[in-house]
């Protein structure tokens, strides 16, 4: 069985036939938010920033939200393949007891492993990032406004109750409650435009990454906001997948072959725009902004010979809440298997055939 569907957008499909696909002609990679689902795209990212990307020479902006943002920033590291292993060797072996006394982990604890656990990783790196003398990150952050401007265990499930309600009305409604806040390399500007929400731009730096990344990462509730981040609008910052949960965006592609291309290793094929349009079906179908996108997704078909017949997700911290070694197995399994995604994207590239390509 094929493990890998390609989807394309119409200016993506007729770049292809025109011109195939070559290294030099992708000018972004957005990241998904997603949390463990993230886990089976670790060979193809390995094969991207390792083997394939470093055939061309022009600048790429990454953009990335929560688990994207981490593979983003990892990608930027001197020796990326290394980095994703051990990104992923790191992700999987995560694991929270309750403290002596309470019955659940609490979100404070989660945050201060979360952060330890981020300082391990990238601490004495952060240089190597911010350097990179291709690669532009961007971190994608959700910064809340009026009743979410600081997080309060009244005035939050208040806030977050009230953003739900309005993004049901409209997704634009949201910016009354949350803000896009992009941390960006210096001296780079966004992929994007900007016009469909409310955004602000921070210039990314030593001082503000590791906040900046932890707030990426900071599911509501079930950690800890990250308050006034160094060099941006003071508040409240969580988790960037509640803006811009699939990098569902209006991205700018130059005129020519060269960077004309969003090449987008996705965990499915729908590119959702916020978590909390999760559960409004007609806000997954594909838009005019993801005309030059080209994702990379899972055969469906695929994904049920998986563990647990799904990819990893965040409910198995629950389903194998006593087994921690049965979980771990499950997810190294379900990675070992999305080999063969990285292999048939290899595969296909030798003679692209714009025959399997499917719509977005």
């Amino acid at each position: 069985m094929k493990a890998l569907h390609i989807h394309a957008g119409p200016k993506a499909l007729a770049h292809i036939r025109e011109h195939g696909l070559r290294p030099e002609h992708v000018g972004v990679i957005p990241a998904a938010a997603g949390g463990p689902k993230g886990l089976i795209l670790g060979p193809l990212d390995r094969f991207i920033f390792g083997e394939w990307l470093t055939q061309s020479q022009q600048t790429v902006d990454l953009v990335g939200a929560s688990i994207g943002a981490w593979r983003m920033g990892t990608a930027c590291l001197d020796h990326p393949v290394a980095a994703f292993q051990h990104l992923e060797r790191d992700y999987i072996q995560q694991h929270y007891d309750p403290l002596p006394g309470q019955k659940r982990v609490s979100a404070q604890q989660v945050s201060d492993a979360f952060g330890a656990n981020l300082q391990s990783f990238y601490g004495g790196r952060v240089s190597e990032i911010l350097r990179h003398p291709r690669y532009r990150l961007h971190i994608v952050t959700s910064h809340g406004r009026h009743l979410l401007h600081r997080e309060h265990p009244v005035a939050t499930p208040l806030g977050y109750a009230g953003a739900f309600i309005s993004n049901a009305i409209s997704r634009r409604s949201l910016g009354g409650w949350l803000e896009r806040v992009v941390f960006s390399a210096a001296g780079t500007s966004l992929p994007f435009d900007t016009q469909d929400f409310r955004t602000r731009t921070v210039a990314l730096n030593e001082d503000n990454f590791m906040a900046a990344m932890q707030a990426s990462c900071s599911i509501p509730f079930a950690l800890k906001a990250v308050h006034d981040i160094p060099g941006a609008p003071r508040g409240a910052y969580w988790d960037g997948g509640i803006t811009d949960y699939h990098m569902h965006l209006k991205w700018a592609a130059p005129a020519g072959p060269d960077k004309a291309l969003v090449l987008y290793p996705h965990f499915q094929q729908q590119v959702v725009p916020g978590w909390l349009d999760k559960s409004w079906p007609w806000r997954h179908r594909s838009s005019p902004s993801l005309d030059s996108t080209l994702v990379l997704a899972p055969n469906p078909e695929w994904v049920q010979s998986l563990p647990n017949r799904k990819l990893p997700d965040r409910k198995d911290f629950m389903r194998y809440a006593h087994d921690l070694p049965g979980r771990m197995q499950a997810w190294r399994s379900a990675v070992s298997a999305s080999q063969q995604l990285a292999d048939e994207f290899a595969q296909w590239m030798l003679q692209p055939d714009v025959g399997v390509l499917k719509a977005l």
